[in-house]
């Protein structure tokens, strides 16, 4: 009888553990985006207090308004948009269309080829602005934001995290299957691998694109306009070399994490279910 009541109650010690660790967790990562809106809500002075304010104030529309009078920010908020999404897509389907080279398609010097692509994940991305800028200036795209976009297209890590996910799911028998039938390389990849992986490269776009809706180093260098300006560089333009308005810059770091929370609202379930789809592969 103890032992089975012991077993009985097992499953539910560590249900109400996994809930509080889950509940404890959620709330560490949430109280930064809180902290930030309290901080949107209230003045530079009410933000350094001590203890701090825990309670949003009431003049988060007031200091949205001088956001939206100091800089063109709904302007930087499709600017962003537009990088972003370029940049998801074009790394959803070209890292796709390298990884499934690499992982399935026979040429000389692959492997080395390969290698070369996942060594170029440990230079620091520093070392390359001043090339970058260069060749950004020989071909007239600064202050444009293809030099945004073009850059980002692809990236060593979404070769490999695409190449990985390719070869464990898509066998050799396959392959052969679909060329004894006719189907051609370009076929091949359309119409049955890329179907197949699709998961894998959607929550690869939607890293991209997280990724190039934060950056902030490259578009700083790169673009001059206040009307080309991304979200980022917005809310740097908020702030001038001698004092922060605390309460202006969360403000616009507010309004610019909306789409981002909207975004993980409404595919973050696809999103989790991508990643592992590809975990539990193979």
């Amino acid at each position: 009888m103890t032992s089975t009541s012991t077993r009985g109650r097992g499953p539910g010690r560590v249900r109400w553990w996994t809930y509080l660790l889950l509940s404890a967790a959620t709330v560490v990562c949430l109280f930064p985006l809180y902290w930030m809106f309290i901080v949107a809500t209230t003045d530079t002075a009410t933000a350094t207090e001590m203890p701090p304010e825990v309670v949003p104030g009431g003049n988060f529309f007031h200091l949205a308004g001088l956001v939206l009078d100091t800089v063109p920010f709904v302007q930087s908020l499709l600017n962003s948009l537009a990088v972003a999404t370029a940049i998801g897509v074009g790394q959803a389907v070209l890292c796709s269309l390298a990884g499934f080279a690499f992982a399935k398609l026979r040429f000389p010097g692959r492997n080395a080829l390969f290698v070369v692509v996942v060594l170029t994940m440990t230079v620091p991305t520093q070392l390359s602005v001043i090339p970058q800028y260069m060749i950004m200036s020989e071909l007239g795209w600064v202050d444009t934001l293809q030099a945004l976009i073009v850059p980002g297209l692809a990236s060593a890590f979404g070769i490999f995290w695409m190449r990985q996910h390719i070869s464990a799911t898509i066998s050799d028998e396959l392959m052969q299957a679909a060329r004894i039938d006719g189907a051609s390389t370009a076929q091949v990849f359309w119409r049955i691998a890329f179907p197949i992986v699709r998961p894998a490269a959607f929550v690869l776009g939607l890293f991209g694109f997280i990724t190039a809706w934060n950056d902030f180093l490259w578009p700083f260098i790169v673009l001059k306009s206040p009307e080309r300006y991304t979200a980022q560089i917005a809310i740097k333009a908020l702030q001038n070399s001698l004092d922060v308005d605390l309460g202006l810059a969360m403000s616009g770091s507010f309004l610019a994490t909306i789409p981002l929370v909207v975004l993980f609202v409404v595919v973050g379930r696809r999103m989790v279910a991508g990643i592992l789809e590809g975990a539990f592969k193979g």
